[in-house]
């Protein structure tokens, strides 16, 4: 299991525009699509990794909590499905029928969309405002596999009630850890590696 950390995309930063397919309603998913909600978190994820099925569950279980209190999630996997199958867009359907994901989860042919948010890693979250400013970019909790810690949720839950309840998001943010995203081969992007 290769260890990358998120890249930390600077605070403050405007969400970059997308335009994606979700792989179960086959609908295009962009920024416009949670235009009205109070906030956005955008993970980056993807079928097979250990990190994620570590706490793919509680991820599930964000979506129950948040989305009827107004918040907009899209979940979206990036990897290079031609040397990584498992995270093809018909298992990304499965996984998000067996979870019960009530939010989009789209699949990033191009990886640019992975490249515009910086992501590095499964899983790497990222949390902006309503107005689409980011606020948090960071792990999900302490919980890793193997080291025992409960899937909680804390880091990234405090940040979500600060976005809803319209309070200041602590800067102090520890990096996700997952699997490095797959690129594929001479696409890898500058902040990579």
């Amino acid at each position: 299991m290769a260890r990358t950390l998120s890249t930390m995309l600077p605070l403050g930063t405007k969400a970059p525009d997308f335009s994606l397919e979700d792989v179960r309603s086959g609908n295009k998913i962009s920024l416009d699509t949670f235009a009205e909600n109070k906030g956005l978190l955008v993970m980056f994820i993807c079928v097979h990794c250990p990190f994620v099925k570590h706490l793919q569950n509680a991820l599930a279980e964000i979506g129950k909590e948040y989305v009827e209190q107004g918040l907009g999630i899209v979940a979206i996997s990036a990897n290079d499905i031609i040397n990584y199958p498992d995270d093809s867009p018909e298992k990304m359907k499965i996984m998000a029928e067996t979870l019960g994901f009530n939010f989009p989860f789209c699949y990033d042919e191009t990886q640019e969309v992975a490249k515009a948010y910086t992501a590095a890693c499964t899983p790497d979250f990222f949390l902006f405002d309503q107005d689409n400013i980011l606020v948090y970019r960071g792990q999900f909790d302490d919980s890793r596999p193997g080291n025992d810690i409960p899937v909680t949720g804390k880091d990234l839950k405090a940040a979500i009630e600060g976005v809803l309840r319209d309070r200041t998001v602590d800067a102090q943010q520890k990096p996700s850890i997952g699997c490095n995203i797959k690129w594929k081969a001479g696409n890898e992007p500058p902040y990579f590696g």
